[in-house]
């Protein structure tokens, strides 16, 4: 599969298009060339606003980001969206939905949204969603908006490759406020009470005073602010004063964004090893069969599960 990079650092979307197919095919031998192409349009990185957002189904998280990302580009700025897909990519992924829902903004030129599928690929969601990301930087993206489904492992991946991370919830605080969960509100650096409006007016104003109380509370280095707004996605309100907050919070922090990245990359490249060396134990016969058989061992109490987690290591690393 042969990629023009001139044309794709102009922004031509065709060229992006099949670039992104060659970052999440699994194929060997494009996974190969997809890294040699990466490595070449890492100069041309990093020069954008990486945004996470997530929010439960329901929320109107792609109504908020609908109304963002034509705010972004009434003001001349280029938009990507990149939806992290659930679904296995053979049932046709989410691209159909993602479009249809966000309409408008898929007929803007000066906007990209593509799914990133999250099951059968090295690295799971966020590696291919920080490769795909680093592609729509290089054709000239300011602003990548990376949109996740529920609470979950993809949520911890993507706030490790963003710049801020934002959740989305529903007016209503009590046992959401309960479960949320403590470890979300320590991932994200904003809370957005959306849908806002008519009769949830005032119960979003005090789900919002009840999430500032928690945030408040919550210390940790790794946030780069502990902001929470009201928005009324469907009806474009709180969607500047969102991206007010955004841009400033960004102009504020860069020098703790540099940082931020820099320590993001350490950790994918633990990550990335651990997980490489995985992949090279399932691709291993003779590995797995010694595997097999000191599992037996050690469930005969034949022999102890350090003694037989040593005998792999050689294995794996013998000459």
């Amino acid at each position: 599969m042969q990629i023009d990079l001139e044309k794709l650092k102009t922004g031509n979307i065709r060229s992006l298009s099949k670039f992104i197919t060659l970052i999440e095919s699994k194929k060997p031998e494009h996974q190969k060339n997809a890294q040699k192409l990466l490595n070449e349009i890492l100069p041309l990185t990093g020069k954008s606003i990486r945004i996470g957002i997530s929010g439960t189904p329901g929320v109107g998280k792609s109504t908020f980001i609908e109304a963002l990302g034509l705010h972004l580009i009434s003001k001349g700025l280029k938009v990507a969206v990149l939806a992290i897909d659930p679904s296995s990519p053979l049932s046709g992924g989410s691209l159909l939905g993602d479009k249809t829902r966000m309409e408008k903004l898929a007929q803007e030129k000066n906007a990209f949204i593509r799914p990133t599928p999250s099951s059968g690929n090295l690295g799971g969601v966020a590696l291919k969603t920080r490769e795909v990301m680093l592609a729509c930087e290089a054709a000239g993206y300011d602003v990548i908006l990376i949109e996740t489904v529920g609470v979950g492992q993809s949520e911890y991946d993507v706030a490790n490759i963003v710049d801020l991370f934002s959740v989305l919830l529903l007016p209503g605080g009590g046992d959401e406020l309960q479960g949320i969960k403590k470890g979300i509100i320590e991932l994200c650096d904003n809370i957005i009470i959306n849908k806002a409006d008519g009769d949830n007016k005032q119960k979003a104003h005090d789900t919002m005073v009840q999430y500032k109380s928690a945030l408040g509370v919550i210390k940790t280095d790794q946030k780069i602010g502990a902001n929470v707004l009201m928005s009324s996605a469907l009806n474009d309100e709180g969607i500047k004063e969102y991206w007010s907050l955004i841009d400033k919070t960004y102009k504020e922090n860069k020098e703790k964004i540099t940082q931020k990245r820099k320590r993001q990359n350490q950790a994918w490249l633990n990550k990335l090893f651990h997980e490489l060396i995985e992949n090279k134990v399932k691709e291993n016969p003779k590995l797995q069969e010694e595997w097999n058989q000191l599992n037996n061992n050690i469930l005969n109490e034949v022999e102890t599960p350090l003694s037989a987690a040593e005998k792999l290591i050689n294995t794996l690393f013998e000459k």
